[in-house]
């Protein structure tokens, strides 16, 4: 009976973290059925209703908050314990789960980790890309990298990136009988490719700014994409006005293969930076990943 409610608590409380059974089933590695099975069982033998169940979410009852608040704390100190003693040996262990952005997966946390995971042949990296700004917490990730404004109060940030830059960028082809955009406003007259944020759910608004005055622009166009790179390959190919990381297409600028516009309007802004809970800190495997990230100027 212990070992079948220990099973079954922990089951509820991924599905009551994630508000979902179908990516909690992911999560642990079961199927949805046996997951809602597993679920009902524990409220059947407790006698209590511990989700509210709708065809787009479930989320805990009164009953249902009082064990995530009362009991759940124990499983994650079990956890974490267990954690600490693998992470005693001489070397670091382990599995670190990180959410972050493609773009910053590709310039930054590969490039600094790939060397230590060579070292470090027992830990093990998680690396998932999403342009929605995930709670850590409730998905059981282990950090964040975003850029600084968008990282929760209350967390740890350590700068992982140099100081970052937008720029506007087309292609000499799609500029040929247009007027060059003066102004942040003269880009309502242009194609733009959009990009589409998960967490707004909406087009992401180009932000400028100038002298201290600040500016956001609603762009249209016939391209919207939901992460950084297509839009760079469509502004290659003279489908529109890109809005994209300088660094992204430096090296297309100077070839002339984009040409980059209100670049007064385009002033540089701190990068990305590592975004964790305080009780992380305890961890081998984790300051080795911290140590790796960490911005040096």
């Amino acid at each position: 009976m212990l070992r079948e409610n220990v099973t079954d608590l922990m089951s509820f409380v991924v599905v009551a973290r994630v508000g979902s059974f179908t990516r909690a089933a992911a999560q642990i590695g079961v199927s949805q059925s046996a997951l809602s099975h597993a679920v009902r069982g524990l409220e059947r033998r407790l006698g209590i209703r511990l989700l509210t169940r709708t065809t787009r979410k479930v989320t805990p009852t009164p009953e249902g908050e009082r064990v995530l608040e009362r009991i759940a704390p124990h499983f994650s100190q079990i956890e974490e314990e267990l954690q600490a003693l693998v992470e005693m040996r001489d070397r670091p262990a382990g599995t670190i789960r990180i959410t972050t952005t493609d773009y910053a997966a590709d310039t930054l946390i590969w490039p600094k980790l790939s060397p230590v995971l060579r070292d470090y042949p027992d830990l093990k990296v998680e690396v998932v890309t999403d342009y929605s700004l995930t709670d850590i917490v409730a998905e059981k990730f282990d950090a964040g990298v975003r850029l600084g404004e968008q990282v929760s109060e209350g967390m740890i940030a350590v700068r992982v990136g140099p100081d970052f830059r937008m720029l506007v960028v087309g292609a000499p082809a799609y500029f040929e009988g247009r007027e060059i955009p003066r102004e942040p406003q003269d880009l309502t007259d242009h194609d733009c490719i959009n990009l589409r944020l998960p967490t707004h759910g909406g087009l992401y608004a180009w932000e400028f700014e100038k002298d201290g005055r600040e500016l956001k622009v609603r762009v249209d166009g016939q391209c919207t994409f939901n992460t950084i790179y297509p839009v760079v390959r469509a502004a290659l190919a003279g489908y529109g006005l890109g809005y994209v990381p300088e660094s992204l297409v430096r090296e297309h600028i100077d070839q002339g293969r984009l040409v980059a516009v209100l670049d007064d309007w385009s002033p540089p802004f701190p990068g990305y930076f590592l975004y964790y809970p305080h009780r992380r800190q305890s961890s081998l495997a984790f300051r080795v990943i911290v140590e790796a990230l960490q911005h040096h100027e």
